[in-house]
């Protein structure tokens, strides 16, 4: 099997043209022949394709928003089941866990008008910020996925796998001007002293040399698509590993506040109102049901 790169190949700068898949292929950029991730289930994505295949895909430049493979009709191309977290998509996700850069590829089918005229470019390398699942136009739930592109001070050196070798490392340089979600930080700090810094699923309350610690979680989370408030009423306390594992999809929290995929109960006291929407959002695109992945 070709070893994985994660980043930039030599020789291919951002902008790159290719006739053909053939050539990309050949030139290691992305080299499955139809499918458009490249990756398993047993590692991570390298490179993605957006080749017009998926009606849901959306392509503003710096960020995509990227439909997963699965659930179409080889005939007619439409989407006639749902998708599953495997293959591709799960390999996509694992991206995201771990922080790797992914070579995006655009086709001249797909529909933007920043596709290429024909052929195939090189657009660059984008990080996987999130994914989650929702119902497609057709009707059917399918994975999808937030890229957002490197920025140019963000310096990347080519990361190697092969079947031999399961671990890799990624060299890069960043500087902190980046554009980001700016959080309203009061919002935070309000509901972490509504629980006394203490997880609402757990109960556990970290206490640092410096004082107490705990996470402000955004039940729907903030920025497009989600467009979620940064409200109290969105938010919860959380300690480390249970924010983790609910912004992935481990647990979420029904309308009566017992916990799904996990024992339990939330706790809330009288000042903190949820709205039982951002809950019913959460567990219809982050939640993930065992045996339905």
């Amino acid at each position: 099997m070709p070893e994985r790169i994660f980043g930039h190949i030599p020789g291919f700068p951002v902008g790159s043209w290719f006739e053909s898949g053939a050539e990309l292929a050949a030139a290691g950029l992305h080299r499955p022949l139809v499918a458009g991730i490249s990756g398993t289930e047993a590692d991570e994505a390298d490179s993605i394709v957006l080749s017009g295949g998926y009606e849901d895909d959306q392509d503003l430049g710096d960020e995509i928003l990227y439909t997963g493979q699965g659930g179409r009709d080889q005939n007619t191309g439409k989407q006639v089941a749902h998708q599953k977290l495997n293959r591709g998509n799960l390999a996509l996700a694992k991206s995201k866990l771990k922080g790797l850069p992914v070579r995006v590829i655009c086709g001249s089918a797909h529909k933007s008008n920043n596709s290429p005229s024909t052929g195939y470019r090189y657009d660059g390398l984008y990080r996987v910020e999130d994914f989650w699942q929702e119902k497609g136009r057709a009707g059917y739930y399918v994975w999808r996925y937030r890229l957002v592109k490197f920025f140019e001070n963000e310096i990347f050196t080519s990361s190697k796998v092969t079947d031999d070798l399961a671990s890799y490392s990624i060299s890069y340089r960043q500087e902190t001007n980046i554009l980001r979600i700016v959080r309203d930080t009061n919002q935070a700090r309000r509901i972490k002293e509504l629980y006394d810094y203490c997880c609402q699923v757990c109960s556990t309350r970290f206490e640092g040399a410096v004082g107490p610690y705990a996470e402000a979680a955004h039940i729907r989370p903030l920025g497009i698509p989600h467009n979620g408030c940064d409200s109290v009423d969105n938010l919860l306390c959380l300690c480390p590993n249970h924010h983790v594992l609910f912004d992935y999809g481990a647990f979420s929290v029904a309308d009566n506040l017992s916990l799904i995929g996990i024992e339990g109960v939330l706790t809330v006291i009288a000042e903190h109102k949820i709205h039982p929407d951002n809950l019913r959002y959460h567990r219809e695109h982050y939640y993930l049901k065992q045996g339905e992945l």
